[in-house]
């Protein structure tokens, strides 16, 4: 059987290689081994950092959330308790972005929140 040699695939290869890895520093995008183990890495990176967004996302909704309650006079867990016992389904995200651009809407819902929150037993 001949002896078959990478030729033109080995070359496109490499070259789809080095093009992910331009602005990588240094050797890193421009010798093939360097450069393959740095794609390699990134683009695991990419994979879980697209996981943790959804989680960082979160946290930024409940932390707005929670400065817009305060304004209010709630924390945002009685907030979340309230709406949950009023039977009103919003997720953070759109409770968030009702908390920054109509706040007048979310003060309603506040206040709606307010009426359904049991009240505290005293000690």
């Amino acid at each position: 059987m001949p002896r078959v040699k990478g030729g033109t695939t080995k070359r496109h290869r490499h070259k789809k290689v080095l093009e992910l890895t331009k602005g990588h520093l240094g050797t890193k995008h421009r010798l093939y081994r360097r450069a393959h183990e740095s794609m390699m890495h990134s683009l695991a990176y990419s994979y879980a950092h697209r996981k943790d967004r959804k989680g960082d996302m979160r946290r930024l909704w409940i932390t707005r959330i929670n400065a817009a309650t305060r304004l209010n006079g709630l924390s945002y867990s009685r907030f979340v308790q309230g709406l949950s016992k009023a039977g009103i389904e919003l997720d953070r995200k759109i409770l968030a972005e009702l908390a920054v651009n109509d706040p007048a809407a979310f003060a309603q819902l506040v206040a709606t929140a307010k009426e359904n929150i049991p009240e505290a037993h005293d000690k």
